[in-house]
Protein backbone atom coordinates (compact mmCIF):
# COMPACT_ATOMS: atom_id res chain seq x y z
CA UNK A 1 0.00 0.00 0.00
CA UNK A 2 3.02 2.59 0.56
CA UNK A 3 4.22 2.13 -2.73
CA UNK A 4 1.16 2.55 -4.25
CA UNK A 5 0.38 5.81 -2.46
CA UNK A 6 3.97 7.24 -3.25
CA UNK A 7 3.10 5.71 -7.42
CA UNK A 8 -0.17 8.01 -6.82
CA UNK A 9 1.72 11.16 -5.24
CA UNK A 10 4.18 11.08 -7.60
CA UNK A 11 1.74 11.16 -11.09
CA UNK A 12 0.06 13.91 -9.29
CA UNK A 13 2.45 16.18 -8.20
CA UNK A 14 3.67 18.84 -10.26
CA UNK A 15 7.19 20.05 -10.34
CA UNK A 16 8.59 23.36 -9.27
CA UNK A 17 10.02 25.52 -11.73
CA UNK A 18 13.49 25.65 -11.39
CA UNK A 19 14.13 29.42 -10.25
CA UNK A 20 11.79 28.49 -7.30
CA UNK A 21 13.07 25.10 -6.15
CA UNK A 22 14.66 25.03 -2.63
CA UNK A 23 17.24 22.75 -2.07
CA UNK A 24 17.93 19.77 0.25
CA UNK A 25 21.05 18.90 2.09
CA UNK A 26 22.78 15.81 0.51
CA UNK A 27 21.90 12.96 3.35
CA UNK A 28 23.86 10.28 4.82
CA UNK A 29 21.32 7.37 3.20
CA UNK A 30 19.25 7.11 1.22
CA UNK A 31 15.89 9.00 1.44
CA UNK A 32 12.74 7.63 2.05
CA UNK A 33 8.58 9.05 2.19
CA UNK A 34 7.79 11.46 0.61
CA UNK A 35 9.98 10.77 -2.65
CA UNK A 36 8.72 13.97 -4.32
CA UNK A 37 10.30 16.75 -2.84
CA UNK A 38 13.39 19.04 -2.79
CA UNK A 39 16.47 17.31 -4.19
CA UNK A 40 19.80 18.36 -3.32
CA UNK A 41 22.17 19.94 -5.72
CA UNK A 42 24.89 17.09 -4.97
CA UNK A 43 25.03 13.41 -5.15
CA UNK A 44 29.00 12.59 -3.93
CA UNK A 45 30.39 10.49 -6.39
CA UNK A 46 28.40 11.22 -9.53
CA UNK A 47 28.14 13.63 -11.94
CA UNK A 48 25.18 15.60 -11.51
CA UNK A 49 23.77 16.86 -15.13
CA UNK A 50 21.18 19.80 -16.15
CA UNK A 51 18.77 19.46 -19.34
CA UNK A 52 21.60 20.60 -21.81
CA UNK A 53 24.41 18.04 -20.45
CA UNK A 54 22.01 15.17 -20.43
CA UNK A 55 20.49 15.98 -23.93
CA UNK A 56 24.35 16.19 -25.32
CA UNK A 57 24.87 12.30 -23.66
CA UNK A 58 21.75 11.32 -25.39
CA UNK A 59 22.11 12.79 -28.90
CA UNK A 60 26.03 11.27 -28.60
CA UNK A 61 24.80 8.11 -27.14
CA UNK A 62 27.63 7.92 -25.16
CA UNK A 63 25.58 6.89 -21.67
CA UNK A 64 22.78 4.90 -21.09
CA UNK A 65 19.69 6.36 -19.43
CA UNK A 66 18.28 4.41 -16.49
CA UNK A 67 14.67 5.47 -15.59
CA UNK A 68 13.16 4.89 -12.09
CA UNK A 69 10.08 6.06 -12.23
CA UNK A 70 8.13 3.41 -10.20
CA UNK A 71 5.30 0.93 -11.67
CA UNK A 72 1.98 1.56 -10.78
CA UNK A 73 0.99 -1.94 -9.87
CA UNK A 74 -3.18 -3.48 -10.21
CA UNK A 75 -4.88 -2.57 -7.13
CA UNK A 76 -5.39 -5.95 -4.89
CA UNK A 77 -9.04 -4.92 -4.44
CA UNK A 78 -9.66 -4.93 -8.26
CA UNK A 79 -12.06 -7.77 -9.11
CA UNK A 80 -10.44 -10.00 -11.27
CA UNK A 81 -13.01 -9.66 -14.22
CA UNK A 82 -12.89 -5.59 -14.33
CA UNK A 83 -10.19 -4.90 -16.93
CA UNK A 84 -6.74 -3.00 -15.24
CA UNK A 85 -5.23 0.00 -18.17
CA UNK A 86 -1.66 0.11 -16.51
CA UNK A 87 -0.70 3.52 -16.81
CA UNK A 88 1.73 4.80 -19.69
CA UNK A 89 5.31 5.54 -18.59
CA UNK A 90 6.77 7.89 -21.80
CA UNK A 91 10.67 8.59 -21.32
CA UNK A 92 13.65 9.51 -22.71
CA UNK A 93 13.60 7.20 -25.89
CA UNK A 94 16.30 4.25 -25.34
CA UNK A 95 16.16 4.60 -22.12
CA UNK A 96 15.39 1.26 -19.98
CA UNK A 97 13.12 1.24 -17.29
CA UNK A 98 13.80 -0.23 -13.79
CA UNK A 99 10.73 0.81 -12.13
CA UNK A 100 10.68 0.72 -8.15
CA UNK A 101 14.63 0.54 -7.44
CA UNK A 102 14.33 4.30 -6.73
CA UNK A 103 12.71 3.26 -2.87
CA UNK A 104 14.55 4.08 0.13
CA UNK A 105 15.15 0.06 0.91
CA UNK A 106 14.83 -2.78 -1.35
CA UNK A 107 13.70 -6.12 -0.76
CA UNK A 108 16.56 -9.19 -2.30
CA UNK A 109 14.46 -9.59 -5.28
CA UNK A 110 13.98 -5.78 -6.06
CA UNK A 111 17.72 -5.22 -5.70
CA UNK A 112 18.41 -8.26 -7.57
CA UNK A 113 16.30 -6.98 -10.68
CA UNK A 114 18.38 -3.73 -10.28
CA UNK A 115 21.84 -5.37 -10.15
CA UNK A 116 20.55 -7.33 -13.14
CA UNK A 117 19.08 -4.63 -14.96
CA UNK A 118 22.54 -2.55 -14.78
CA UNK A 119 24.58 -5.45 -15.78
CA UNK A 120 22.60 -5.77 -18.65
CA UNK A 121 22.50 -1.87 -19.37
CA UNK A 122 26.00 -1.71 -18.91
CA UNK A 123 26.90 -4.67 -20.90
CA UNK A 124 29.06 -5.72 -17.49
CA UNK A 125 31.27 -2.77 -17.92
CA UNK A 126 31.62 -0.85 -14.39
CA UNK A 127 32.85 1.77 -16.00
CA UNK A 128 29.90 2.46 -18.50
CA UNK A 129 27.82 5.72 -18.23
CA UNK A 130 24.52 5.55 -16.39
CA UNK A 131 22.16 8.16 -16.36
CA UNK A 132 19.48 7.81 -13.65
CA UNK A 133 16.52 9.89 -13.64
CA UNK A 134 12.66 10.00 -12.87
CA UNK A 135 10.86 12.69 -12.51
CA UNK A 136 11.56 16.36 -11.46
CA UNK A 137 11.77 16.63 -7.48
CA UNK A 138 12.31 13.09 -6.91
CA UNK A 139 14.27 11.24 -4.52
CA UNK A 140 13.99 7.94 -6.20
CA UNK A 141 16.29 9.12 -8.79
CA UNK A 142 19.33 10.09 -6.68
CA UNK A 143 18.52 7.09 -4.36
CA UNK A 144 19.37 4.84 -7.75
CA UNK A 145 22.18 6.65 -8.60
CA UNK A 146 23.78 6.41 -5.20
CA UNK A 147 22.48 2.23 -5.28
CA UNK A 148 24.78 2.03 -8.50
CA UNK A 149 27.67 4.20 -6.93
CA UNK A 150 27.79 1.38 -3.61
CA UNK A 151 27.40 -1.47 -6.32
CA UNK A 152 30.50 -0.08 -7.94
CA UNK A 153 29.79 2.16 -11.15
CA UNK A 154 32.26 4.53 -11.76
CA UNK A 155 30.22 6.40 -14.23
CA UNK A 156 27.28 7.31 -12.71
CA UNK A 157 25.45 10.67 -13.59
CA UNK A 158 22.14 11.80 -11.93
CA UNK A 159 19.56 13.90 -14.32
CA UNK A 160 17.24 15.68 -11.33
CA UNK A 161 14.77 17.28 -13.80
CA UNK A 162 14.61 13.95 -15.36
CA UNK A 163 11.38 13.18 -17.77
CA UNK A 164 9.44 16.82 -16.73
CA UNK A 165 12.93 18.96 -17.48
CA UNK A 166 13.43 16.61 -20.72
CA UNK A 167 9.51 17.55 -21.71
CA UNK A 168 9.99 21.32 -20.85
CA UNK A 169 12.64 21.67 -23.14
CA UNK A 170 10.54 20.28 -26.23
CA UNK A 171 12.69 17.26 -26.82
CA UNK A 172 10.74 13.77 -27.68
CA UNK A 173 9.53 11.05 -25.28
CA UNK A 174 8.71 7.77 -26.24
CA UNK A 175 6.26 4.97 -24.55
CA UNK A 176 8.42 2.29 -22.47
CA UNK A 177 7.69 -0.62 -20.78
CA UNK A 178 9.41 -2.21 -17.78
CA UNK A 179 12.83 -3.99 -18.30
CA UNK A 180 12.42 -7.92 -18.16
CA UNK A 181 15.24 -9.93 -16.92
CA UNK A 182 14.91 -12.91 -19.09
CA UNK A 183 17.64 -15.10 -18.59
CA UNK A 184 18.36 -17.19 -21.73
Amino acid sequence: MRRLMACAAMSLAVAMPAGLRAEAPEPDSYRGEPYRAPVPATLAGADVLDDSQAHALWETGAAVFIDVLPHTPRPPDLPADMLWNEPPRDTIPGAIWLPNTGYQGLSETEMSYFTQGLATASEGRGDAQLVFFCLAECWMSWNAARRALEIGYSQVHWYPQGTDGWAAQGWPLARITPWENRAP
